[in-house]
C-alpha cells in the first residue's frame, strides 16, 4: 500500500532476473537480456503487488538517523551499495568517454 517503484538491477545470471518476475523495473545488460530473448522457457510472475498484500509484514518506518544505522549494521547492504555505486560511475565515465 505504499506508493513507490521497485528496481532491480546489477543482475549476474538470468536465474536471478527470473527470481524477480514482476518487479516494477528491470536493469538488464544487453548479454543477459539476449539469453532470455534466446530462451522458450516460460516466465512466470514471481512477484505480484496483489499477493503481498495478503501477507502479514510489519510496518517499517525509519527516520534518517535510524536508516544509517541499520544499513551500515548490514554489511552486504553497505558493501553492495558502495561496489554499486563505483560501478555506475565507472560506467557513466565510459559513456562519457564514448560520446566525445
Amino acid at each position: 500500500g505504499i506508493a513507490t517503484e521497485v528496481m532491480g538491477a546489477s543482475f549476474r545470471n538470468v536465474g536471478q532476473i527470473t527470481a524477480l518476475a514482476g518487479c516494477d523495473l528491470l536493469t538488464i545488460s544487453p548479454e543477459l537480456l539476449a539469453q532470455l530473448a534466446a530462451s522458450d522457457a516460460p516466465l512466470p510472475r514471481a512477484l505480484d503487488a496483489q499477493a503481498a498484500k495478503s501477507l502479514d509484514l510489519p510496518v517499517v518506518q525509519y527516520d534518517e538517523p535510524a536508516f544509517r544505522l541499520a544499513l551500515n549494521q548490514d554489511a552486504m547492504a553497505t558493501e553492495k551499495l558502495a561496489e554499486g555505486i563505483r560501478a555506475f560511475i565507472a560506467d557513466a565515465e565510459k559513456l562519457e568517454a564514448l560520446m566525445q
